[in-house]
């Protein structure tokens, strides 16, 4: 299936003789796109330097089929995205920090002192030929997955994974100071690098819609190398070392919160694991004002979860933690800042945060 949705562009030459102009920008196909009714309440990313980011006040014409927004520009030219991109000139940055780290050569002076506590390496290749980049932290018994951007144009997720990194780097933090002592964390920043070079919203090189490619359905095989290599490739590594936890980071079109969404529908599912999550939630309720448990997506009813879904099959596979993590692309409503809206900044700090909910649940992974 082919989405459509995400967009980024530079508009050029916007003052006229040296004065600000003001502008009217349409996208005149916006009710073509897979999720029309998420232009609800959406106000459109900008910039003036592909840095900071900003939002300008917008409508939708559902009669049209329109995305609008009229601003006066004060520069020559202007960035316009869906949310702020998160590219894989950037991502490839991350990966070199981390990987500067393992072979004890960073001036960040901050960042954690032993080099064996780190790995980079690549799990394999996609469909385009990028590397699929896995980044260890950490010594401990236990296993941590986090994976992110299974669904490319969800660049928060990817802002999302930075924060999370970072602070777990951080040798001054006692909380990840410990709990690079407790577990090894495993994390996949971009599942899906193809996908995001390309511009894509929900899928990779040939169109696969990688969080339904965990196992295989009645429809097709997967995964496999010759359609959803990411996910071949990172399943097979859960698969060498286990996993006593996963998160799996995605950003949602529509809902304008921060939320989880858990395993209810598993076969496997049952007082423990329940246990787990609501564990979980109630301390990453502690841990951050941004995240909130009252909304999210529907509960899958008992057994009946798609196991094709990445969250579902690790959690159904190795009988631990596993839940889909989701961010908004408009901003949070129960903390709204109507400059930003939702933000890498947000995203990163959210990111962060989230460890201090996995160092509360982490003695009770495999009690």
């Amino acid at each position: 299936m082919h989405h459509k949705q995400w967009f980024s562009f530079r508009a050029s030459g916007c003052r006229q003789n040296g004065k600000n102009t003001t502008y009217k920008f349409v996208l005149a196909n916006a009710g073509e796109c897979s999720y029309p009714k998420a232009w609800k309440d959406y106000n459109v990313c900008a910039s003036y330097d592909h840095k900071n980011w900003f939002r300008i006040p917008s409508g939708y014409d559902e009669s049209a089929g329109q995305l609008h927004w009229t601003m006066e520009v004060t520069s020559d030219q202007i960035y316009f995205a869906y949310f702020a991109p998160y590219s894989y000139e950037r991502h490839l940055d991350l990966i070199a920090r981390c990987a500067s780290l393992a072979t004890g050569f960073s001036a960040n002076e901050v960042n954690i002192r032993n080099k064996t506590e780190v790995t980079v390496r690549s799990l394999g290749n996609t469909l385009d030929g990028r590397s699929m980049d896995l980044v260890t932290i950490g010594s401990g018994p236990l296993k941590v997955w986090t994976i992110a951007r299974q669904h490319p144009g969800e660049t928060m997720a990817e802002f999302f994974m930075e924060g999370f990194i970072e602070r777990l780097l951080d040798e001054t933090d006692p909380v990840t100071r410990k709990l690079r002592r407790e577990a090894t964390f495993y994390c996949v920043p971009n599942m899906c690098p193809d996908g995001s070079f390309r511009g894509h919203l929900r899928t990779n090189a040939c169109g696969a819609n990688l969080n339904r490619e965990w196992c295989t359905t009645g429809d097709y095989v997967a995964p496999t190398l010759e359609r959803s290599p990411e996910v071949y490739h990172v399943l097979a590594e859960m698969d060498r070392v286990g996993c006593d936890m996963c998160m799996d980071i995605h950003g949602d079109e529509t809902l304008p919160y921060n939320f989880l969404s858990g395993s209810e529908g598993l076969p496997k599912w049952g007082p423990r694991l329940k246990m787990l999550q609501d564990h979980f939630t109630e301390a990453f309720l502690k841990a951050s004002p941004d995240f909130q448990s009252k909304y999210g997506y529907d509960v899958d009813p008992p057994m009946e979860a798609n196991l094709a879904l990445g969250s579902n099959q690790v959690g159904e596979r190795f009988d631990c933690l596993s839940f889909t993590f989701e961010m908004p692309f408009k901003d949070t409503v129960d903390d709204p800042n109507p400059v930003t809206g939702w933000s890498p900044e947000r995203c990163q700090r959210l990111g962060a945060s989230i460890l201090d909910a996995v160092a509360v649940v982490m003695p009770q992974l495999r009690a």
